[in-house]
């Protein structure tokens, strides 16, 4: 099993080419599903849950082609003949319960094994399986498995209870297919949903609305070809940027949206980094400064997302006085703590609050990653502590950060992956 070993103290400077986001790009793989010609998807990450889900669509029958070189992948769905999306692949990551809502808008039936995937909270299912069954599906759970039928859905409106990104890529993508119109109100507004409209729009889907709190979805008989490029991973960049302050240095992340990232900015700004934007790319100067503290609470797009709030945690180990986070997306995603106070940070967990006692030096220590966020946080723990941290169970790195290691030692980082 693979580790990263990290010695502290190297100041990271220069740009990095940030890759295809994970979260927008699984979405457009399952959206394959729905489409009847060939889905041609460009800027894929080479990374672990892409991989799954890949295994998962040629699992169906799904005939894929991917060159991982050019980061092209093409996929032809016409040729899938099994609807049953099994355990052993599901149980690898949350994101395959997205073949729900395009295999039963398509073919009329699914079996979905319950999804699986980081540790970090319940994220249920049954926003999923409600919409669904506003759209007019059967909807029976056994032995683990979700059981969907329907001769084709209707269009509707409904409300989710949370806005959940999940769920609103499911239910977005059963309606395109479904008949008349949906209207899916207090849906999710992140980038992906924005990419996702993008990429069903590209096979000639009427979809209205993206990017804001109502989607409103006029179904087609068929979708044609899928054509679409992914865009840069926010979270991935906002990492890499979270390290250039930390380590009181100077990155420039290439490839990204500074509107995917707005809350992350704002929250830089605050703690002290000076930043510049373009049109597809963030530079951040920490001009050698302390990072202040700034207290954040995690909200739905466009507020700060969860999936910044370890690393963010990291960076405010580094900052003068107390800072408060308060996570408000999933219940159990401070697993993180105990790994970062073993390496000295003084952090007290408050129910849905950490309280950071800024002002500490990290020390080195071996560490064990819990999810994939979590990862990221103690990689950037290690970049500040003084001696060689050990991260262990680098899986969870791996199935979002693409070459994560490489990245780090051209921006200048003492870093080796290592095969134990």
């Amino acid at each position: 099993m693979d580790e990263l070993r990290v010695t502290g103290g190297k100041v990271l400077k220069g740009d990095v080419l940030i890759s295809g986001s994970k979260n927008a790009g699984l979405p457009v793989l399952f959206a394959s599903v729905l489409s009847s010609g060939t889905t041609d998807i460009q800027n894929v990450p080479v990374l672990q849950d892409i991989k799954s889900s890949v295994a998962l669509l040629e699992s169906l029958g799904a005939e894929v082609f991917w060159d991982r070189e050019s980061r092209d992948l093409k996929i032809q769905s016409d040729s899938i003949s099994n609807f049953e999306a099994h355990y052993d692949l599901v149980r690898k990551m949350r994101a395959s319960s997205l073949a729900l809502g395009p295999l039963l808008a398509r073919f009329g039936k699914a079996k979905v094994s319950l999804p699986g995937g980081c540790a970090i909270g319940a994220r249920p299912i049954e926003i999923h399986l409600e919409g669904l069954k506003a759209l007019g599906a059967q909807i029976d759970l056994e032995q683990g498995y979700v059981l969907a039928r329907s001769q084709r859905l209707r269009g509707c409106r409904y409300e989710l209870p949370f806005p959940s990104v999940g769920a609103t890529e499911n239910l977005m993508m059963a309606a395109c297919l479904a008949s008349g119109e949906t209207e899916l109100c207090l849906v999710a507004q992140e980038p992906e949903i924005v990419e996702l409209a993008k990429a069903l729009r590209s096979a000639g889907a009427e979809i209205e609305g993206e990017g804001s709190s109502t989607l409103r979805i006029q179904g087609k008989e068929s979708l044609s070809e899928i054509h679409h490029t992914i865009c840069g991973d926010r979270i991935e960049a906002g990492t890499y940027l979270i390290a250039g302050l930390m380590t009181g240095g100077a990155v420039k992340v290439l490839g990204v949206s500074p509107d995917h990232l707005t809350s992350v900015i704002v929250a830089l700004k605050e703690a002290g980094a000076e930043i510049e934007v373009g049109s597809d790319w963030i530079s951040l100067d920490s001009k050698g400064r302390r990072p202040l503290s700034v207290p954040i609470k995690t909200a739905p797009h466009p507020g700060f997302p969860t999936d910044m709030q370890a690393q963010w945690m990291t960076l405010m180990c580094l900052a003068e006085g107390k800072t408060e986070i308060e996570e408000l997306i999933f219940e159990n995603r401070f697993m993180h703590v105990p790994e970062l106070s073993r390496m000295g940070a003084h952090l007290a967990i408050h129910g849905q609050k950490v309280e950071v006692v800024g002002g500490c030096e990290l020390k080195a220590a071996p560490v064990m990653a819990t999810d994939l966020r979590a990862s990221a946080s103690l990689v950037l723990a290690g970049l500040v502590a003084h001696g060689t941290t050990i991260v262990r169970r680098v899986y969870h790195l791996d199935r979002g950060y693409e070459q994560m290691e490489v990245k780090l030692q051209k921006l200048g980082a003492d870093i080796q992956r290592v095969h134990s």
